[in-house]
């Protein structure tokens, strides 16, 4: 996995992180779930680098 590559997963982990968090503190269901999302999507770059990884 491309150094760039985890930077942008990490950031995106974060802002989901953030987002989720906003969302529960303000009871905005919508912002919650799109913060789980992009943790979910971050999460499944990064397994699909990590097996890319493996097979380099």
């Amino acid at each position: 996995m491309a150094l760039d590559d985890k930077i942008k997963n990490a950031a995106e982990n974060v802002v989901g992180k953030a987002k989720e968090a906003v969302g529960k503190a303000t009871d905005n269901e919508r912002l919650e779930a799109e913060g789980k999302a992009d943790q979910t999507e971050a999460k499944v770059k990064k397994t699909g680098e990590d097996v890319k990884d493996v097979f380099r």
